[in-house]
């Protein structure tokens, strides 16, 4: 099931001085909606959902579209990311593709690449750090 507490909108800011948000609501009781960048002319929007590896908690994203109306080829579909929440702090990292090997066909054989690379602090990239945004509730 999803975990609640990741749900809302998330912002960071970026060396510009400009803030850049994360939207992730509940789809489903397994699925998340997620838009990266929100509020953005240029936001993805992906399916997300929630797979534990031992000492990992780990997103799978499956991005269907833009802002634009355009989809990803299917080569470019899936990514997966690690995240970490602390108080209203979370932090994302997303998996280094050149550590997985690139011939492997089902999920248990992604895990099991996933697994024997967990040492290797190569394994993610790219951490961003975001903290939740205080919002009004919806009337």
């Amino acid at each position: 099931d999803i975990d609640p507490t990741l749900v809302g909108l998330w912002q960071r800011s970026q060396e510009n001085n400009q803030t850049e948000q994360l939207l992730i609501l509940p789809l489903s009781k397994q699925e998340y909606l997620v838009s990266y960048p929100a509020h953005s002319k240029n936001a993805l929007f992906a399916r997300a959902c929630l797979c534990q590896r031992p000492n990992l908690s780990l997103v799978q994203l499956e991005w269907f579209g833009t802002a634009q109306g355009s989809t990803p080829e299917d080569s470019q579909k899936f990514q997966f990311a690690e995240y970490s929440l602390s108080g209203t702090t979370l932090t994302v990292r997303l998996l280094n593709t050149d550590l997985i090997k690139k011939d492997v066909k089902t999920s248990v054989e992604l895990a099991k690449s996933i697994d024997d690379n967990q040492k290797d602090p190569a394994l993610f990239k790219n951490e961003m750090v975001f903290i939740k945004a205080k919002t009004a509730p919806i009337k």
